[in-house]
């Protein structure tokens, strides 16, 4: 039986279409999915993250515990409330999660981490922590919402209590700060600007109605799907997965390796800078009609590839997708669906930002 968030009702009063995603009951769409993604890009939306799983750490190691745990350097957390996007990693390099660290004090940190990767990932985390003497405690009583687009930090704020308002709309990118009950970050999965609010699970049900009242429109899993993919942001089990490392799936830029930190999976990393990396993610954009899906094969002159997320792409109108292809892979290739070859090329992600359809991707 799939779990609920304390949002499922609102999602069924809505007309959501329900659907089981990871073991919980969420919704794919509202109605028009293709709506539901030009309202995040053009104005506001708002997501259902509660299946998201928030782990705190207390501490007085917490630091040197995150320092050997990921493989981006928590040292640049310099201020609170920052965040810090990060990998994972198991001893051979590959990608257990990647997930976003929120510095709150020194012995005080907060990981989000995937849904699907939930109890692999507390079970990696606790088995790390001892040494450390760091505490790890999930917190199933939260819920999370994302309030994405042009106009979605304005439509939080004016819920906000009015002495939280200015610093609210204050706060930079992935910064993070505790007003009252929220818990809320400048973040976000979709490419636009907006929040990721996490608050008392019992509050969210009433806070999603004020802000469909406010005009933000609910949103599902479909369209975040589709925003993100625009974005050229990875999906945990599709771009990136235990099997490859992030210097395979465009991810290098978060490897902090500029001095002699110790952390899982460096050696590995290590060896295969030294070797040569064999693959990359790349984005790709059918030149022609044609719908592309996760697993198509993709044909370029080095060699072959797959596809490892595909789908239409509303703002571009056509399809698009990310490929995993030999390191020395260049513009041009063809990508095989049901034995067509369709012609396509390779450019680098995102493909929009901002609502606009990003330069040189066209």
């Amino acid at each position: 039986m799939p779990q609920k968030t304390p949002l499922y009702q609102a999602h069924v009063d809505a007309g959501a279409r329900m659907v089981d995603f990871g073991g919980w009951d969420m919704p794919i769409n509202y109605g028009s999915q293709i709506e539901e993604h030009h309202q995040v890009r053009r104005d506001a939306g708002m997501f259902d993250v509660s299946h998201m799983t928030v782990v705190d750490l207390h501490g007085a190691r917490c630091r040197a515990f995150l320092s050997y745990l990921l493989a981006n350097d928590v040292a640049k957390l310099k201020i609170p409330g920052k965040a810090l996007y990060s990998c994972m990693l198991n001893d051979e390099g590959g990608v257990i999660d990647d997930l976003i660290t929120y510095f709150i004090d020194e012995e005080n940190f907060r990981l989000v981490v995937n849904a699907s990767t939930r109890e692999k990932d507390l079970a990696w985390v606790n088995k790390q922590a001892p040494e450390y003497g760091v505490a790890v405690a999930e917190r199933p009583e939260l819920a999370m919402i994302a309030v994405q687009g042009p106009a979605a930090r304005e439509a939080l704020a004016s819920l906000a209590r009015a002495e939280d308002r200015e610093a609210i709309m204050a706060l930079s990118p992935f910064s993070s700060g505790s007003f009252g009950d929220w818990f809320v970050a400048r973040t976000g999965y979709t490419g636009e600007d907006g929040f990721e609010l996490t608050l008392p699970g019992e509050h969210a049900d009433g806070l999603w109605r004020r802000l469909a009242d406010a005009g933000v429109k609910p949103c599902g899993l479909g369209a975040r799907d589709t925003l993100r993919l625009e974005a050229g942001m990875n999906l945990y089990g599709q771009d990136m997965d235990e099997t490859v490392t992030p210097l395979e799936s465009g991810l290098g830029w978060t490897v902090a390796m500029k001095d002699d930190r110790a952390f899982i999976g460096r050696r590995a990393l290590e060896e295969q800078k030294a070797d040569g990396v064999p693959r990359k993610l790349v984005g790709i954009v059918l030149l022609g009609r044609g719908v592309v899906r996760p697993g198509n094969t993709v044909h370029t002159d080095s060699g072959e590839g797959v596809l490892t997320s595909g789908s239409f792409s509303p703002t571009l109108q056509r399809a698009i997708g990310l490929a995993r292809v030999p390191a020395d892979a260049q513009s041009g290739c063809q990508v095989d669906v049901r034995g067509k070859m369709l012609d396509a090329k390779i450019v680098r992600p995102p493909f929009a930002r901002a609502g606009n359809v990003c330069s040189g991707i066209i």
